[in-house]
């Protein structure tokens, strides 16, 4: 009995140290629960004051869409690429049918915006000739671009060639573009159409000459800001570790241009249109039977007593892609201007 009672005892004191120590953890453990909880609506919190995680690309686009004129220009451009590149499968007129009993017909149900005097529907033709004419403007303004870039690069980044690109880029600034690139076209657009053919000869022509003589002022403005760039810390440090120029360039200068080619990309696209239709317009750009908005123009501009139309529309679609494009530059130049996207 005695040995029992002792044992009691002990038992009766190891509940209590038990039940202490369970207590004691569930106090410890409330507590931690309670933190991770806090700290759970915290983290939560974290995306409400921050706001969603934006990217370069996402804070461009918004940027980009308040800009009315911007977007209106892109809808437009839109619009216009569209209606050239697959109206023809929906509208039924042939751009090539000849029909000389509707020659200098006004405008009708059957031709909206008339004929010409061989009866050739003038929208039917304003739209295959929109196909050259963008053509040769996207093609034009990526050829005078990697020149531009190219030259504007290295005279900024490399000190010993600064000085003689800067001044072949004056030289071409200094000469008289448009007599330049007629007489370009004169010398070489028998060689040309011999080699290539008679529509891709003139088209390669035709964009090489305007690539050519309209890089000059991509070069100046990507040149002013490599020369900013290339004293960032980023590129002194780069260099530093022993880093390549090519690399740098590649790496480290050119992502930092970008908004400047961009906008530059976009301006130049509508630089090559009204050159080319300038070139087409003097007949010396495509043959008479391979429409471009220049060549439909300079078709019309004789025949405006009886078919105003025949230049309302090639001169229209001129005037309303180059204010696009130039609304769309305008939309990207704000859009990548860091200072305009950190306000929100």
């Amino acid at each position: 009995m005695t040995e029992a009672a002792d044992e009691n005892p002990k038992a009766d004191d190891e509940e209590p140290s038990t039940a202490g120590a369970d207590a004691a953890t569930t106090d410890l453990l409330e507590p931690s629960e309670e933190g991770d909880g806090t700290a759970t609506a915290e983290a939560g919190a974290i995306p409400d004051e921050l706001g969603v995680h934006r990217t370069l690309r996402a804070d461009v686009w918004r940027q980009f869409r308040r800009h009315k004129g911007a977007v209106f220009g892109l809808i437009l451009l839109t619009i216009i690429t569209l209606s050239v590149m697959v109206g023809l499968f929906i509208y039924p007129n042939d751009p090539f049918a000849l029909n000389v009993v509707d020659a200098n017909q006004g405008a009708s149900w059957d031709y909206p915006a008339g004929t010409d005097n061989l009866g050739r529907d003038t929208i039917s033709r304003a739209m295959y000739g929109g196909r050259v004419s963008l053509s040769v403007g996207f093609a034009a303004m990526f050829f005078g671009l990697v020149i531009g870039v190219t030259v504007g690069v290295l005279a900024g980044f490399i000190r010993w060639l600064d000085a003689p690109l800067m001044r072949v880029t004056d030289l071409f600034l200094s000469l008289p573009l448009l007599p330049l690139l007629l007489v370009v076209v004169i010398f070489f657009r028998e060689p040309m159409t011999e080699r290539f053919g008679e529509s891709m000869g003139i088209w390669l022509l035709v964009v090489l000459v305007i690539g050519a003589t309209s890089w000059m002022q991509t070069a100046r403005v990507v040149r002013g800001d490599v020369l900013a760039v290339k004293e960032e810390e980023f590129v002194l440090a780069a260099q530093s570790v022993g880093t390549g120029t090519r690399r740098i360039i590649l790496r480290h200068v050119l992502p930092n241009v970008m908004s400047s080619i961009i906008v530059s990309a976009a301006l130049g696209v509508a630089t090559a249109i009204l050159t080319e239709s300038a070139i087409s317009f003097l007949g010396l750009g495509f043959p008479a039977d391979f429409p471009t908005w220049g060549r439909l123009l300079s078709d019309g501009r004789n025949y405006m007593q009886i078919n105003i139309w025949r230049t309302i529309v090639p001169g229209g679609l001129i005037s309303l892609v180059v204010l696009s494009v130039n609304f769309i530059g305008d939309g990207l130049r704000d859009a990548l201007d860091p200072r305009l996207r950190s306000k929100g």
